[in-house]
């Protein structure tokens, strides 16, 4: 018999024999009780007992699980460092339709709702761009593309919806308790944790700790401000979402060219091998259907569902980010500011990078695509282009030199 199962066993003897005892003085034989004299039961005396031996069974929990231990030392120490992350934050205090004035108000651990911001979209439509924007605001828990366990997929419905909905939601809850595959995924491939800072510094020194499920959950219930971004997940099911109150989640729908998405998505080799990825049609179909149900959306939650197109961000991203953090109920803090001085100015590292010239970012597809490239594209997605405001290429010259964004209106 294990240690462990040894020490349950003493457990439960100790308990019974607890209650036992109480029975016996409380509900002895009839003729015992006849004859002694009525003595008044020493109750408090009792549970004073069963609590010493529940304290004693957490204190050997810990002895055993000496992970629990660990756990509980990291997080003693977390507490103090968000709270001088968030030392010089200008609280909502009823702006935004945000009520918090202080950290508590945020915080799950002490019965507050943290402020949760999800960008929506494809696969390199700029959401790493606007991931980091929004990760750039402190003591911010970032869960970065929580569906790559699902593979190269889009999710439009049945069978795999119900599943991905429930990930999403578990995480915004600090609920691990049912994602050990969602941790596990994340232990051969460390770009599923990096991108949440927190997370990966705490992973780097307790590496121990870094795939159990209660280090997850205990340490995302500890911050304010979660963000979040799906290239999985369509919007037709992204949108129950938004129908949770209890989340109050904000959604930004995150939109961009499909030739440009197309473009960028032939530098990445996990792309071609997958039709919901390489495929013109889909990907438009994709565009088209998000559309429609955007239109519906903004009439049912016009404060907390928002489109943007990573043309119009990139072109003016102080404007965009303001708003966009406005949007989110998040202060435009001096991180942000930084964030963007430093990433929008010019071009640094690989095809994955956010060290970009901004202006420039958008547009590459004009000139790495042949024409023949982008008439192929243009015949699947006339419709997705009309609805978000892109103009065809009408030759090779044209292409290089025309303006292929223009204003659109959301409406059916």
């Amino acid at each position: 018999m294990s240690k462990r199962a040894s020490f349950y066993s003493l457990i439960g003897l100790g308990i019974f024999f607890t209650l036992y005892s109480t029975f016996n003085q409380n509900y002895g034989g009839y003729s015992v009780r006849k004859t002694e004299p009525t003595v008044p039961v020493p109750q408090q005396s009792e549970q004073n007992c069963i609590q010493l031996l529940l304290q004693n069974t957490v204190a050997k929990e810990r002895e055993i699980d000496p992970e629990m231990k660990t756990i509980e030392e990291i997080m003693s120490t977390q507490p103090e460092l968000i709270s001088n992350a968030m030392e010089d934050y200008q609280y909502p205090n009823g702006k935004y339709n945000i009520s918090a004035s202080k950290l508590e108000d945020l915080v799950m651990e002490q019965n507050g709702r943290p402020v949760r911001s999800l960008i929506v979209t494809t696969w390199r439509s700029g959401s790493t761009f606007l991931g980091d924007i929004l990760n750039a605001h402190p003591a911010n828990y970032y869960h970065y593309e929580p569906l790559l366990a699902f593979d190269i997929v889009q999710i439009r419905g049945p069978p795999v919806a119900a599943k991905a909905l429930k990930w999403v939601k578990d995480l915004l809850n600090c609920k691990y308790q049912d994602l050990d595959e969602y941790v596990s995924y994340g232990r051969h491939r460390p770009w599923a944790f990096i991108h949440n800072p927190y997370l990966w510094k705490l992973c780097r020194v307790h590496e121990d700790v870094c795939y159990n499920p209660k280090f997850h959950s205990s340490l995302c219930r500890l911050f304010p401000f979660q963000s979040m971004k799906l290239v999985r997940l369509r919007l037709r099911i992204a949108q129950e979402l938004l129908a949770d109150e209890k989340l109050a989640v904000r959604m930004v729908l995150l939109v961009r060219d499909p030739r440009g998405i197309l473009q960028s998505r032939k530098h990445r080799n996990w792309c071609p091998p997958s039709p919901d990825c390489s495929d013109p049609a889909l990907t438009c179909a994709d565009l088209v259907s998000d559309y429609k149900v955007a239109v519906e959306l903004l009439k049912k939650y016009p404060t907390r569902f928002k489109v943007i197109r990573y043309e119009d961000l990139s072109l003016d991203p102080y404007k965009h980010v303001e708003e966009l953090y406005k949007f989110y109920g998040l202060f435009f803090h001096p991180k942000a500011r930084n964030f963007l001085n430093s990433h929008t100015k010019a071009n640094k590292g690989g095809v994955s990078s956010t060290f970009r010239n901004s202006t420039a970012a958008p547009f590459h597809w004009r000139t790495e695509l042949e024409f023949k490239e982008v008439e192929e594209i243009q015949k699947s997605c006339s419709i997705a282009m009309e609805y978000w405001g892109y103009v065809a290429a009408k030759n090779a010259t044209h292409q290089t030199e025309f303006n292929p964004v223009t204003n659109y209106t959301l409406k059916l």
